[in-house]
């Protein structure tokens, strides 16, 4: 693993107590609405500097960035957000309800050598997903407007032997944590500060050899690289600069509240669409069985098929028909995809994206142009894209026309794609929930 080390961060109430109200989800799940909220309190939110533009899927207006920027610092200026004396590491850790049952995902956040993706002696970071440019140049602008890293990259290692996990558990038994939150998703945030050396130490070398996978903030680590490169092109950059160190919440595959939900898919804007001639153009590659009911009820179907083999959930938006659709091939990305892992050729969400889209949909239903995409995370998700709405996974009036469901991708599938150096298609996992932006802030000068 790539060195780690603590920082001085930067925090509401010198880390301290509740911070409900300062705290926010990440930009990326946040529409205008969503922002709206959060800053009708009467507590200065984070959400004011790090989503600027919305939606943040797109590069923004140069004075929202500028914006925000000013406001970080007259943040600063007036003690709300203040920089610890003395650098830490800091015991995070989430409870919440996932599929009716209670879960605690525990991480450790700290800094990190911002290295290239790709694998090195003793630990590399390897990405498990493709991304989009959009997001990018937006993220790039905040990190040129207020030079620090606003929210945590969330990174997974494998820690075989549980030691990590011992580490981090040790702490948050010895003492009541000096940091929590709640939010509106009524996930439960606490945070255990570490100066002591030796606590730093025995954690450190829990990592030694490990890999980090990205799990969730490609974008934000891709533009931390490319802000060393902007930095280093204006002039000599130091080895000690601190925006050659990646802030991250390091969670070990071995800790038992580690789960991953699914993300859905909304197809529209295709102009010769209707199910009939979907399932007419898919017929050579699926067959598919018709489920009664709505689209929880499809779903309940897809969630119960075997594991062992692709199964997907077509859910038609204009005649609320619910198709399980299964590839008529074991392997139906075989001849196109010959050098890649068979874990990656059976990804669920590679099957969707290279079958299902770019095999019928684009060619068959569409002229050859591209298909419009929405991600949600849930069936009520679904449905409200279906109704003309934009929500923070996409969608928007007259937008979609069939939704394909899918299983969570397993967590062995996004270790094996990534060590056989492979990125999955766009959006293929969900850490449930989502890390809290605003618990710490990174400083880059």
């Amino acid at each position: 693993m790539p060195a780690i080390y603590p920082f001085r961060a930067v925090q509401y109430q010198s880390g301290q107590g509740d911070v409900s109200r300062h705290v926010a989800p990440p930009y990326d799940v946040l529409d205008k609405a969503a922002k709206d909220r959060l800053l009708a309190h009467d507590q200065p939110n984070i959400v004011a500097i790090d989503l600027p533009h919305t939606p943040a899927k797109e590069l923004g207006p140069t004075e929202t960035y500028e914006a925000a920027g000013e406001r970080y610092r007259a943040w600063l200026s007036n003690g709300t957000l203040a920089r610890r004396a003395a650098p830490a590491i800091f015991a995070y850790r989430q409870t919440f309800a996932f599929a009716g049952t209670t879960h605690q995902r525990c991480g450790m956040a700290c800094t990190v050598d911002a290295a290239p993706f790709g694998p090195r002696a003793g630990g590399g970071i390897l990405p498990h997903e493709e991304t989009f440019s959009g997001p990018k140049e937006d993220r790039f602008a905040l990190m040129k407007a207020t030079r620090t890293q606003l929210s945590p990259i969330f990174g997974l290692h494998a820690d075989e032997q549980g030691r990590a996990v011992a580490v981090i558990h040790d702490i948050m038994k010895t003492g009541r944590p000096s940091m929590t939150a709640r939010m509106t998703d009524d996930v439960l945030h606490e945070v255990w500060t570490i100066e002591e050396p030796a606590r730093m130490k025995s954690y450190a070398d829990a990592l030694t050899g490990e890999d980090i996978f990205i799990a969730d903030g490609h974008h934000r680590y891709t533009t931390g690289l490319n802000y060393i490169k902007h930095l280093e092109a204006a002039g000599a950059l130091p080895p000690d600069h601190p925006a050659r160190r990646s802030m991250m919440v390091l969670v070990p595959m071995s800790d038992p509240g580690l789960v991953i939900g699914p993300t859905h898919r909304v197809l529209g804007g295709m102009k010769g669409y209707t199910l009939d001639a979907f399932n007419a153009a898919a017929g050579e590659y699926f067959t598919f069985r018709e489920i009664a009911g709505d689209a929880s009820a499809l779903h309940a179907a897809l969630v119960s098929t075997a594991r062992n083999e692709c199964h997907l959930a077509f859910y038609d938006v204009a005649s609320k028909r619910g198709l399980i659709g299964t590839p008529k091939s074991k392997d139906p990305l075989a001849s196109r995809f010959a050098s890649k892992p068979p874990a990656w050729r059976t990804l669920d969400v590679a099957i969707i994206q290279y079958l299902v889209v770019e095999t019928i949909c684009q060619p068959k239903l569409n002229g050859g142009q591209p298909v419009k995409w929405a991600f949600p995370h849930a069936v009520d998700e679904v449905l409200e894209i279906a109704r003309g709405h934009e929500t923070g996974a996409g969608g928007g009036a007259g937008f979609a026309q069939i939704a394909v469901m899918v299983r969570p991708t397993p967590l062995d599938a996004v270790r094996d794609v990534s060590r056989a150096g492979e990125l999955m298609p766009q959006k293929s996992t969900f850490f449930y929930p989502k890390l809290a932006t605003g618990l710490f802030v990174n400083p880059l000068e």
